[in-house]
Formats: C-alpha cells, sequence, structure tokens
C-alpha cells in the first residue's frame, strides 16, 4: 500500500472508527473538525487536527472548499469521508482527486452513477438485478406519473431522484392524494436536494429490509453477506443485525450474486452496501438503492466476518487488491448493532444534548461499542444524536440477543435521556426474538407495547 496519511472529513463515532483503523495500519492520521468538535474524542485521538469552519455543517463538514484545503495545508496522500456529509458526494470526489490527493471510495463517476436513484435502477435492470416495479426513469408529468402508478396499483411511492437515507419519500394510497403530493415532493426534493427529479415506485407491503455489503478494488467484487435494517422508524435506521433472520440460503446465494453482478457492472472500488426489499411471503427481492460509502452498521459485518472494513477501503485505496477471496468469507455467528442516541424515547424521540456525566460500557467476549463519549463530554446540538453503537455477537441469534440484553443492561450513560430503553425493551419483545418484523413494525410498536412499557414505567 502507497498510502502513509489519511485526512478524516468526518466527526463522532466514525471518525474514531476511522482514525483507529487508520493507525493500526501505520498511517498518520489527521482530523478535519468544526469549532464544535475541537475537544471531541476523534480530535484527542488524532495525530493532527484541522479547524474547517464554524459549527454548522454547510460551513464545516460539508464546505467542500475548506476541506479540500485541510487535505492540502496537512500534506496528507488521502481523504476518507466517512458516512453522511460530503461521503457521497460526486463534485468532492473530484475536487480531491483534482488535488492530487487519494478519496477513499469509489470514483467520482461512479458514485454520480449509483447516487442517482433512477440511473442506479437502470445499471441494477441491465446487470440482471431485480427490481421494485416502478417508473422507468424520472416522471416530471403529473397525468403521466398518474397513469403509471394506476398501472403499477396502490399504494405507491412517490421517490426523490437524488434523495437517501430515508428521505425524500412518500406514501401515497390512490390517485387523487397523488394528484397532491406529486407536485409537493417534486418541489421538496428541490429544496432538500437541489434535483426536483421524481421516480414512481410500488409498495411492497410488510417488507424486510436486507442489504448486501460489498468489496471492489477496480477488479473484482466480493460481498460479505448480507444484513437486516427491518426495524426502522421515520425510515431511519434504529437496530441492525447479520445476518438476516431467517433467510433461505437459496435466496442468500441469488442475493448476494446479483449485488456483486451489480458492482462488477460500474466497476466498483472500495466499500459499498446494496439495498434491497425482502417479501417473506413470495422470497423476492427487489433491489432499491446503492449507498457509496462506509454504512454506519458495517459492524455487525465485520463481528460475522473478521473483515475490517475500514482498513479494507484504505488499503484498496492504497493500490492494493482484494485481501480476501470470495471463498474466505464465512458467515461466524450472529450479530445485532442498536444505534444509541441522543434522543428521549418516552418523549417523542426529542433530541437531548448534553454533557455525559458517567460512562460504563460493558465488557466480555463478543461486545463492541463504538462510540465518540467519554465522561464529562459535551455533546453539541448541532449534529446528527448518535453517541454510539453498541455491537453484540452470539453463536446465533438467540445466543446474540440473550447477550444483547446482558449488555444493554450493563450499558450507563448519565447526564441525558438516551434510547437505551427502546433497544432494551426491543431485544425482550416476543416479535423480535421470533424474527416477525418488517418496515412498518416499529412505529405502531412504540404507539401500543413500548407506550405500555412507559406507563407502567411512570405507575411503579
Amino acid at each position: 500500500m502507497t498510502l502513509r496519511s489519511v485526512l478524516i472529513a468526518n466527526r463522532g463515532e466514525i471518525a474514531v472508527r476511522i482514525i483507529r483503523a487508520a493507525k493500526a495500519l501505520g498511517l498518520r492520521t489527521v482530523l478535519a473538525h468544526s469549532i464544535a468538535d475541537k475537544e471531541s474524542l476523534a480530535a484527542q485521538l488524532a495525530d493532527e487536527t484541522v479547524e474547517i469552519g464554524p459549527p454548522a455543517a454547510k460551513k464545516s463538514y460539508l464546505n467542500i472548499e475548506a476541506v479540500v484545503n485541510a487535505a492540502k495545508s496537512a500534506k496528507v496522500d488521502a481523504v476518507h469521508p466517512g458516512y453522511g456529509f460530503l461521503a457521497e458526494n460526486a463534485e468532492f470526489a473530484e475536487a480531491v482527486t483534482a488535488a492530487g490527493i487519494v478519496f477513499v471510495g469509489p470514483s467520482a463517476e461512479a458514485i454520480r452513477l449509483l447516487g442517482d436513484k433512477v440511473m442506479a435502477r437502470q445499471v441494477a435492470a441491465l446487470a440482471g438485478v431485480p427490481t421494485v416495479p416502478g417508473s422507468d426513469g424520472r416522471v416530471t408529468d403529473l397525468d403521466a406519473a398518474i397513469t403509471i402508478a394506476n398501472s403499477i396499483g396502490y399504494p405507491v411511492m412517490i421517490k426523490a431522484a437524488a434523495g437517501g437515507g430515508g428521505r425524500g419519500i412518500r406514501i401515497v394510497g390512490d390517485a387523487e392524494e397523488f394528484a397532491r403530493q406529486f407536485p409537493q415532493a417534486s418541489s421538496e426534493a428541490a429544496a432538500a436536494f437541489g434535483d426536483g427529479g421524481l421516480y414512481i415506485e410500488k409498495v411492497i407491503e410488510r417488507a424486510r429490509h436486507v442489504e448486501v455489503q460489498i468489496l471492489g478494488d477496480g477488479h473484482d467484487v466480493v460481498h460479505c453477506y448480507e444484513r437486516e435494517c427491518s426495524l426502522q422508524r421515520r425510515r431511519q435506521k434504529v437496530w441492525e443485525e447479520a445476518p438476516a433472520v431467517g433467510l433461505p440460503d437459496d435466496v442468500r446465494q441469488r442475493l448476494c450474486a446479483s449485488a456483486v453482478a451489480l458492482g462488477r457492472a460500474v466497476g466498483y472500488s472500495g466499500a459499498g452496501t446494496v439495498e434491497y426489499l425482502y417479501d417473506d411471503a413470495t422470497s423476492a427481492f427487489y433491489f432499491i438503492e446503492v449507498n457509496t460509502r462506509i454504512q454506519v452498521e458495517h459492524p455487525v459485518t465485520e463481528m460475522i466476518t473478521g473483515i475490517d472494513l475500514v482498513q479494507e477501503m484504505l488499503t484498496i485505496a492504497g493500490g492494493a487488491r482484494l485481501s480476501v477471496a470470495q471463498d474466505d468469507i464465512r458467515i461466524q455467528g450472529h450479530a445485532i448493532e442498536c444505534r444509541i442516541k441522543a434522543e428521549d424515547p418516552h418523549k417523542g424521540f426529542m433530541p437531548a444534548p448534553g454533557t455525559i456525566e458517567r460512562l460504563v460500557v460493558p465488557d466480555g467476549e463478543g461486545i463492541r461499542f463504538d462510540t465518540l463519549l467519554f465522561e464529562g463530554y459535551a455533546v453539541p446540538p448541532f449534529y446528527d444524536s448518535l453517541l454510539g453503537k453498541l455491537i453484540v455477537r452470539g453463536a446465533d441469534r438467540a445466543d446474540c440477543l440473550a447477550r444483547l440484553r446482558t449488555a444493554l443492561d450493563g450499558l450507563v450513560i448519565t447526564g441525558i435521556p438516551t434510547t437505551i430503553p427502546l433497544h432494551a425493551a426491543l431485544a425482550r419483545d416476543a416479535s423480535v426474538a421470533d424474527g416477525r418484523t418488517h418496515t412498518r413494525f416499529l412505529e405502531p410498536w412504540l404507539e401500543t407495547d413500548f407506550a405500555q412499557l412507559a406507563r407502567a414505567r411512570e405507575d411503579a
């Protein structure tokens, strides 16, 4: 590998994760940080730091010029974007490359191609990957859109072509509602993503969200099996696990092979995730999108395969070929990740920034806590509320759930409310234990089962 140094263009737990992976490879680490993150754990761990702007993300972490200038001034060989912020921004990847610095991830061309949901669907279809019934491309005319929606059958989703992370999606149940929502969706997409393009997709009832981790070096692509992310609130993932619950072996083989075929079709380099909807009733799966970056939930894949995905990204960016062949990658046990956030689940998930008074992390085999926290740390109000991720591995899913319950009981964060009580309740829920969940499971559960638990706690 030719890299000797890397700038981390991110913050929080993923910045900490990248710094540790880079140091394990012997790389000099430089953190680009906002004023608000000057005293962060990532800043303490990095070999060097460069301040890139005020707390507002658009003036710091989303400021391409500031980040590229920081990389130049630090004289680094590479830039790792993490996830979020500029991680899937093709213009950023181009700017980094134009500065003579390696971008740790796929090419700008691949980001642009796969980042546009309509184009990605077309690439997937050409690669033989099943896609959800929907429009063949972008739809701008309302009458044409209604015709397509009627032919697909309601309910349908109106989706922003440039959206991502569960944003820019509207579910409509009939033509009248569609006619009201379509122009509003276009306006909101233009405001949020700078692109008002829309496409239409059939809603798969009681679908499960399954995704495949791929790794490519520009020459070959392998998969690291699948994850399940069906427990979602407002289309944002809350709990992830690997492998997917009860997925038949033949379906797993076809699912993973389709993700590899898509990666090979674009000459993919780096870590990426191909996302699908899976229909339990028919055992059919349908392509949704590709995330051209490391995912928040990557640790569960690392736990069951033993592959350090971040280190693999860095070595590939440094010119190395994949360190593993497909036949070398095996599933070992089961892993679950809980996203611990600075939110109060008993008060509508209200964000709760503040100072961490006490932090106790459970110890033991198969337990990992990726976090940005330390005692005395003041959680800033400017960014995403993710505090860390508790990841637990067991011999099988039942063992993993038992270990998770114990680990959640042992995880102590005081000073601010967190979502630990939510995960503790989920880990003890019968439907979760039996694998009877889907992408629409969590929100009704919060209004019934979790609300009842909250009332019982107040009565006690």
